[in-house]
């Protein structure tokens, strides 16, 4: 390829003679995830020539080894701009061609394009100016798979239809309309974002009102970087992070085996260092809080300990030491969960039990914190069945606590309850058929209040074995306040669903699932999916998938931290070996 600058403008003209030497395979640059995005918006500099009525010139392309076919690709013909794309699943092996027209590029000028994929959605913009929005039936593929594929730079791995103009960008940015940050000069037909060193211009004295930018630019998720592989002492069933005021953030691990126990984690110098070893019994799960000054971290241990007893550890922060210590055992039964809340200014702590030897329908308690004392005390049982979790909530001026219920002896098909605070306790509210329920989340968007059920698999001794006990919808409801219920919003195929945990970036609201086994293997995506409303989605809005973050056996997600000022995205991923107990 050669530098060309006009109009004091630098681009490359690529040479015709050698299509393929204007390759490279994909994986450099899907180096983690060998899945083309979901939704993206892709960048173009370019200066078109003169082209023939009936020629078409490729501006990129992504083709698979050996095949002819174009997974997905750009092209220019005389005033129109085609996006191809190839969708195995929802058009029968065919490609779809999304024709944007009128679109006037032979002009011997520079102009830049953003083009915005998501879902049936597509929509171009030329040097800023208004949208072209094309909707069509086939949806961008939510799974494009780039192995042994290779992008082609204005060809499609032949001479014919090869750009014979000047490019002196091209952008994939995954994630949603990458316009507002495009647009943030006056100087639009050369809108920078990523340009190679050697078409960098020489600095030029700006326009007076070049400087004016977008008033606004969301904040957005728009992909998932590793960041640190954490080595923990054993297979990790739980994650907790928290922060301890003037000491600094903390990652609590709950693992499998003692010895050696399980482990806390401390921030330093930009990762998780080994700060704590505490003996621990096959734990659950941990649980950060605090009661006025008193720092508390309880473990939810599965196990006896080695003298045949069965409690779990509720442990507190030690200023002077600088570590926790033990602070009040809890018996307890194959204790997978602790929820602390508090009620009226009173501090409550609740264990789910989840069965004593093989009689998974018993007793799961609630404590209160006696001031006096200093210690906890009980305060209400619930019968639950295999419980997995507690989820406390509010609602206005009413608290909630719901249950999911996993197994009662014979089946998963079985009722998890809300329960709400009445007269000094709780009472039950609702009760919702779940099969297998591993997790409760609650979250709310603007003024509507949503709680999700992880449903981890279908079993009933009584019945026919389905032909997969594990792929399963896990539901999200919504709460109805005329009928003062929640209502079913939305079902969700998950496969084995251990957690859910919500988040939000910017105006975005996202939703992760933990899938831990698919009915073949460990080995299966987790997925986080985004909220999404307006046109594409109903004024009502729907959940719909993100992207697939491959995990092995996820048992739980944690979303959101803060480090040292500058704020990180945290998703740490737990996987257990599902189904042993």
């Amino acid at each position: 390829m050669r530098v060309f600058q006009v109009q004091g403008v630098r681009g490359f003209q690529l040479a015709a003679s050698r299509p393929h030497a204007l390759g490279f395979p994909a994986s450099q640059l899907f180096i983690h995830c060998d899945r083309f995005p979901e939704e993206f918006s892709i960048i173009v500099t370019l200066r078109v020539l003169s082209v023939p009525a009936k020629r078409n010139e490729y501006i990129f392309t992504l083709m698979a080894e050996e095949s002819p076919s174009v997974l997905v690709g750009l092209r220019y013909a005389p005033n129109k701009l085609h996006f191809l794309f190839w969708s195995q699943e929802h058009a029968g092996g065919w490609q779809t061609r999304v024709t944007f027209p009128n679109v006037s590029l032979s002009d011997n000028q520079w102009h830049t394009l953003v083009l915005a994929v998501s879902g049936q959605s597509f929509s171009l913009t030329v040097d800023c100016s208004l949208p072209k929005d094309v909707v069509v039936e086939t949806p961008f593929p939510a799974s494009l798979s780039v192995k042994r594929a290779s992008f082609y730079l204005g060809n499609r791995r032949r001479r014919k239809g090869m750009f014979t103009g000047l490019l002196r960008q091209l952008v994939l940015l995954p994630g949603a309309d990458a316009t507002p940050r495009i647009c943030t000069s006056m100087n639009f037909k050369v809108a920078t974002l990523s340009v190679p060193t050697v078409l960098q211009d020489l600095p030029a004295k700006p326009a007076s009102n070049e400087v004016l930018k977008y008033p606004y630019v969301k904040q957005r998720l728009d992909y998932l970087e590793e960041y640190q592989n954490l080595v923990t002492n054993s297979e990790t069933m739980g994650v907790e992070v928290f922060t301890i005021p003037k000491v600094g953030l903390f990652a609590a691990t709950a693992n499998r085996y003692t010895p050696p126990g399980s482990a806390i984690y401390k921030w330093t110098n930009g990762k998780f260092v080994p700060y704590q070893n505490i003996p621990t019994y096959q734990a659950q799960s941990w649980k950060y809080f605090t009661i006025g000054k008193k720092i508390f971290l309880a473990v939810a241990n599965f196990e006896q300990n080695d003298r045949g007893q069965e409690f779990s550890v509720i442990y507190k922060w030690s200023r002077r030491k600088e570590k926790f210590i033990t602070y009040q055992r809890i018996t307890t039964h194959s204790a997978r969960d602790w929820e602390a809340f508090v009620i009226e200014g009173e501090a409550f702590l609740a264990v789910v039990n989840h069965r004593e030897g093989n009689n998974h329908n018993i007793d799961s308690v609630i404590y209160r914190w006696n001031p006096r004392t200093g210690l906890f005390e009980t305060n209400q049982t619930i019968p639950t069945s295999g419980a997995y979790d507690w989820e406390f909530f509010t609602i206005g001026p009413y608290s909630f606590l719901a249950v999911a219920n996993t197994f009662n002896g014979t089946s998963t098909k079985i009722y998890s309850h809300i329960y709400i605070w009445l007269s000094g306790s709780f009472q039950l509210f609702q009760s919702i058929l779940t099969f297998g329920a591993a997790d409760w989340e609650v979250f709310s968007i603007g003024d509507r209040v949503f709680l999700a059920v992880a449903n981890s698999h279908s079993y009933d001794s009584g019945m026919p074995a389905p032909s997969n006990f594990y792929a399963i919808n896990s539901s999200i409801y919504e709460l109805n306040i005329t009928a003062q219920m929640f209502v079913k919003f939305q079902d969700l195929l998950t496969y084995s669903a251990l957690d859910w945990e919500f988040f939000s970036v910017g105006d975005d609201s996202f939703l992760v699932v933990a899938n831990s086994f698919d009915g073949f293997t460990f080995s299966v995506n987790s997925i986080i999916y985004r909220y999404c409303c307006g046109r594409r989605a109903g004024l009502g809005g729907r959940v719909e998938r993100l992207c697939r973050e491959p995990s092995t056996g996820a048992t739980s997600v944690g979303a959101g931290a803060s480090a040292q000022g500058g704020q990180i995205a945290l998703l740490p991923v737990s996987g257990e070996v599902s189904g042993q107990e």
